[in-house]
């Protein structure tokens, strides 16, 4: 009974603590990293399962690390970067009194340098994942601004045309240029279905099976 009075003492005493307005930024800088750690571990997770088992070789130990470092390594690099962002972001505002559309700008800056700026698979995939996003949205951001005019006719299928064309020309002449896990999906899909030996292969499965 007095332990569960505790408890219940100690819950009201954490709430009370967490609807201070004083701590407000610092508690939302907390929360931003327990944020991103889980964000980022429900992301790379199920990515990290399926590229594994697909196309990695080694034992079933060996693919579980992968997959397990895999995904601390995006929990992690997310968290830091949330953390770093907001504390930045917040720093600023605190120190000038408002805020301001470079606080974002600069606390980012300093994230990505820090956080992302390491050249590794999982910061190459998730800064080549942002590009895209980005240069999408600065074109939108141009037609809104005026800076372009509204196009007349509907641009995707040019896009689409020219990252297909763009992407498999570099595959079948370049490909030492693409990110590597791209360059795996790519051989399995237009390379590995070259080859056959009999149905087994042919429907069954992709390789024939070696046997142990």
């Amino acid at each position: 009974m007095a332990a569960s009075e505790m408890f219940r003492t100690a819950l009201f005493t954490i709430n009370n603590f967490l609807h201070q307005e004083q701590y407000r930024a610092t508690l939302a800088v907390v929360k931003g990293f327990r944020n991103g750690a889980v964000y980022g571990a429900k992301i790379r997770a199920p990515h990290a399962l399926v590229m594994t088992f697909l196309f990695r070789s080694g034992s079933l130990r060996e693919k579980l690390k992968a997959i397990f470092k895999a995904t601390y390594t995006h929990s992690r690099n997310l968290a830091y970067f949330v953390f770093t962002y907001k504390g930045l972001k917040a720093l600023q505002e605190k120190t000038q009194g408002k805020s301001l559309q470079s606080h974002a700008f600069l606390a980012a800056c300093v994230g990505g340098w820090l956080v992302f700026g390491d050249n590794n698979n999982i910061n190459s995939q998730i800064n080549m994942y942002l590009l895209s996003r980005i240069l999408f949205a600065l074109s939108r951001l141009a037609v809104e601004k005026g800076v372009i005019p509204q196009p007349k006719h509907d641009p995707f299928p040019l896009f689409a045309t020219l990252v297909w064309g763009v992407v498999l020309w570099l595959f079948e002449y370049h490909p030492h240029t693409l990110q590597p896990s791209l360059q795996s999906s790519m051989n399995y899909l237009y390379h590995d279905s070259n080859t056959w030996h009999d149905v087994s292969d042919f429907l069954l499965f992709n390789k024939p099976r070696t046997s142990s």
